[in-house]
């Protein structure tokens, strides 16, 4: 590392908005991070498979969950939910979506380069 860097997501790089969600990345000393915001209602297979257009999420994540709950089922039938202070290592291979009223507040720190990336 040859200097400080800053960047915040009050001034993201890119923004990818998709149904009930919305992703926002920094690109800072070589690695892509997101925070994605997903509202009531969102489910990955119904907001993003039609852009992945893949059966499952195929992305691997690192997640730390800043706020709501979100339920996450692999496709090898493991289900859980990550809520506010959890950090979440999730494979390819999965669905997710909100639980409850509260939006889903996600810092990830490994799967959103490509993630809802309209070609």
């Amino acid at each position: 590392m040859k200097k400080a860097e800053l960047k915040s997501f009050v001034k993201p790089d890119e923004v990818r908005e998709f149904p009930l969600g919305r992703l926002e990345l920094v690109t800072i000393g070589g690695a892509t991070v997101g925070r994605a915001t997903l509202k009531p209602g969102w489910k990955w297979s119904n907001s993003v498979k039609p852009i992945a257009k893949t059966q499952s999420c195929e992305a691997s994540h690192f997640q730390y969950h800043v706020s709501g709950t979100l339920r996450v089922k692999m496709d090898n039938g493991e289900e859980f939910d990550c809520g506010p202070g959890d950090v979440s290592l999730l494979p390819l291979g999965h669905d997710a979506w909100v639980v409850g009223s509260e939006p889903v507040v996600i810092v990830d720190f490994q799967g959103m380069i490509e993630y809802a990336k309209r070609s």
